[in-house]
């Protein structure tokens, strides 16, 4: 049995249910973990408020240093944290060890880095016969809900730069894949990262919904599903509690007639189907123009057709199956509801036969703007492909949707890319490419797709405050006339 918590800088059991987690490959039971309980949540912030002001109180540079020695030793247990990474999403072995991991690490050491260069005023006379100082201090103890499609990974983007601004953080992974957070939790503590500074609770909502209530807590960073983000802020804001969410998304891509279209349809099967589609940012609905809309559904079915979807641990692999079998019920619902609707599939749409949640890379084309297939979100690797006439109608389609946190434009025209990308209402817009991201770019989204930014300068800065501290330098100043002689 797994150990569900770490608490005051050590792999504890929790005192709550016992999880059973099963491999989404075979079907099979991996292990049992004990989840923490509703107290014991509680506890876990006890320790991160009690770690708050030694962590906080340190240089940046103190806690870059220990944040770089982390990132070090998560490189050097790749292969453990491959293995559990594996056992639990399903996802290709070579995907994670040589993709996810060393980016995830990367993000670590850049956020190092940006605690050291947050961006303060210096000393300034706002107003006369007084020195002013605009400061950014850490907000406190926070807590952080990771998803189950990148367990590792976005954790390290909410862990990352809450502690390199000087918080404390309780980090709360997804009920089924908890284990490559648990591990990098015990190797922060040998970095020499305090006992508190980082804790670990596993669980199910009352758990999570434990730590968001608790009033010690001075954020909540959530990365999961539109709906878990609204309940959050719900019950954040009843007690004045800042939120953070990263939450779903449907990306539109946009394939104008002068595109590369071979490019485009290799670019968007990727983004379609990495991570088996399960990712906020995948390329979900494709608007094509009319004059190539069979040209690209043509390339797009080919490029599908050419998925290698297999065992995580086969290195022809190119996705592997589905986080659950419930999940990918779910998946197919959207698929056999769209075909229902009139929707045509060109490809996939099936559920094959053997052991394991795999699904295959499925293709769509004849559905409404407002049908389910389109609006909403599968997390799956499911794409839906409709026309456009002309960019003035493109755009509009691209923002009739509830959700912006990413899309891509395919076209060789500058103009129109700068145009029709400044015109998208989405977090980010990648021109002849989708998915690729960077250390020092931010992620986050609009609408029902959230707010608050992940990566860069920009989520450091999340987890600061903007503090003023004015001194009086001048024997009288002019506020002084305010005052009774």
């Amino acid at each position: 049995m797994t150990a569900g918590r770490f608490h005051r800088g050590e792999r504890i059991p929790g005192s709550g249910q016992v999880r059973i987690l099963i491999d989404p490959a075979t079907g099979e039971q991996t292990t049992t973990v004990s989840e923490a309980t509703v107290a014991e949540a509680r506890a876990a912030v006890t320790a991160a408020t009690e770690a708050y002001p030694e962590w906080s109180g340190r240089t940046a540079g103190e806690r870059a240093r220990a944040i770089l020695r982390w990132a070090d030793l998560i490189d050097a247990h790749a292969a453990d944290l491959t293995a559990l990474e594996v056992a639990e999403t399903g996802k290709p072995v070579a995907v994670f060890r040589d993709g996810e991991l060393p980016f995830g690490t990367d993000n670590l050491r850049f956020f190092a880095g940006a605690a050291r260069s947050l961006e303060q005023s210096g000393a300034g006379v706002l107003s006369e016969g007084y020195t002013s100082m605009i400061v950014r201090r850490p907000v406190g103890p926070v807590v952080g809900i990771a998803p189950w499609n990148f367990p590792m990974i976005m954790g390290l983007w909410k862990i990352g730069p809450a502690i390199a601004a000087g918080n404390t953080i309780v980090v709360k992974p997804a009920p089924a894949t908890p284990s490559s957070t648990l591990h990098i939790a015990a190797l922060a503590v040998e970095a020499g990262i305090p006992a508190g500074v980082l804790e670990v609770v596993t669980g199910d909502e009352s758990v999570g919904q434990a730590l968001v209530e608790d009033e010690r807590v001075q954020l909540i960073s959530i990365t999961g599903s539109t709906r878990a983000g609204r309940q959050v802020m719900s019950t954040a804001s009843a007690r004045g509690g800042r939120v953070h969410l990263e939450l779903g998304g449907k990306a539109p891509c946009l394939v104008f007639e002068d595109a590369h279209l071979d490019s485009a349809a290799h670019g968007i099967a990727m983004g379609a189907t990495y991570n088996s589609g399960q990712d906020c940012t995948a390329a979900t609905r494709v608007y094509a123009q009319e004059s190539v809309f069979d040209d690209v559904v043509a390339r797009l079915r080919d490029k599908f057709a050419a998925i290698r979807v297999g065992s995580p641990h086969d290195p022809t692999s190119d996705i592997g199956p589905l986080v659950s079998l419930e999940h990918r019920g779910r998946v197919h619902g959207f698929v056999e509801r769209a075909v229902a609707a009139g929707a045509t599939v060109h490809i996939g749409g099936s559920v094959p036969e053997g052991p394991g949640a795999y699904y295959p890379p499925t293709l769509i084309t004849g559905a409404q703007q407002c049908a389910e297939i389109v609006q909403d979100e599968v997390f799956g690797p499911v794409l839906v492909v409709l026309p456009f006439s002309d960019e003035a109608q493109a755009i509009v389609l691209a923002n009739d949707c509830r959700y912006g946190l990413a899309s891509s434009v395919w076209t060789q025209d500058v103009a129109r890319a700068l145009r029709v990308s400044h015109a998208i209402e989405a977090g980010v817009t990648w021109v002849n490419d989708h998915l690729p991201i960077a250390s020092e770019a931010p992620h986050g989204g609009v609408k029902a797709s959230g707010f608050g930014k992940d990566m860069s300068q920009e989520a450091v800065a999340e987890y600061t405050v903007a503090r003023h501290i004015m001194v009086k330098h001048a024997p009288r100043a002019a506020h002084d006339s305010f005052r009774p002689s």
